[in-house]
């Protein structure tokens, strides 16, 4: 392993203590971020391009040779997310900004964080490579009417703007990399170890102006913020893999599918919230992009420190 590749090993391995560092700068000196809200979306289609670049048509193969397993990933993760925001939003009875930003959480497709967790976990990581690259491609028209059954008695929203802007922010820069992958595999090859590293910068950067932008009301709504979002989260974890052991899926694939339910593309919440609703509606997506990849973490250590007679192959796992 040369200098850099420790750099850039060194930088995301300790993703969420950067996340904390620069988030605890922009709360108590906010002034020089809040200038840089407006290429938040760029920054997600820089994020969304790296994980196009990852991507194959051999990500959805599955789809043809195991449609019943992507089929329940999609659905349960559409039915149980979305649904599990709305009941934490009422049970705690967020304010009407906090609750439609962990809806807007919940709505959003899966998180490429969670083919990693899947494989440390000795999951299916086929599966959870095809279903979040499923649901990435379905978020355009899913997304938004999720959002808006669930969270228009909330606030206004502009369905159709939602869409419009999933399809410029997700939709093109995915297409994008998978194109570049294919045309270009050589040189995407050699930039592969680069990847990695410009999209957790990113996702440092994008919290960083989150908070920033909503510092003056943060402090005042962090902790019933926390709470939400530690509960979503918890809830999507254990009910996508109960669910999925209730509709007779194994062990392994119910891993999979755990993942892909419980960690989100918050990301792409925290832009949606910034673009079109109150700045502190971000706020449940930017803790999210933390707190699942902390407790996705400790899940998968342990199941793949308890199932060990399971060796996962590595085949598209993605950073």
């Amino acid at each position: 392993m040369n200098t850099f590749e420790k750099i850039v090993k060194f930088i995301t391995k300790l993703f969420p203590l950067w996340v904390v560092i620069f988030a605890g700068i922009a709360f108590f000196s906010p002034e020089p971020f809040k200038p840089f809200g407006k290429f938040i979306p760029y920054l997600l289609g820089l994020i969304m391009l790296g994980m196009g670049l990852t991507m194959s048509l051999d990500d959805f193969r599955l789809v043809f040779t195991r449609p019943k397993d992507v089929l329940y990933g999609v659905f349960l993760r559409c039915l149980i997310m979305p649904g599990v925001a709305f009941g934490v939003a009422k049970l705690l009875d967020l304010p009407p900004a906090l609750a439609a930003g962990l809806i807007l959480v919940g709505a959003c497709p899966s998180g490429t964080a969670s083919n990693v967790m899947t494989f440390i976990a000795k999951g299916d990581t086929a599966l959870s490579v095809t279903v979040s690259s499923i649901n990435t491609i379905l978020a355009p028209i899913l997304t938004p009417y999720i959002f808006l059954f669930l969270a228009g008695s909330l606030i206004p929203i502009d369905a159709k703007a939602l869409l419009l802007d999933i399809l410029i922010i997700v939709l093109f820069p995915v297409t994008l990399g998978i194109l570049i992958r294919g045309f270009a595999s050589d040189f995407v090859d050699r930039i592969a170890k680069v990847i990695p590293l410009v999209s957790v910068l990113s996702i440092i950067a994008i919290i960083s102006i989150v908070v920033a932008l909503s510092a003056a009301k943060l402090a005042v709504v962090a902790g019933i913020a926390f709470v939400a979002v530690a509960l979503h989260n918890a809830l999507g974890l254990g009910l996508g893999y109960g669910a999925s052991r209730a509709v007779g899926i194994n062990h392994k694939k119910s891993k999979a599918i755990c993942f892909e339910i419980g960690m989100e593309n918050s990301g792409l919440a925290v832009a949606l919230a910034v673009a079109h609703l109150d700045p502190i509606a971000a706020i449940p997506g930017a803790i999210f992009s933390v707190w699942h990849n902390f407790t996705g973490s400790l899940l998968a250590g342990y199941w793949g420190a308890k199932d060990e007679d399971e060796p996962e192959v590595p085949t598209g796992v993605k950073a």
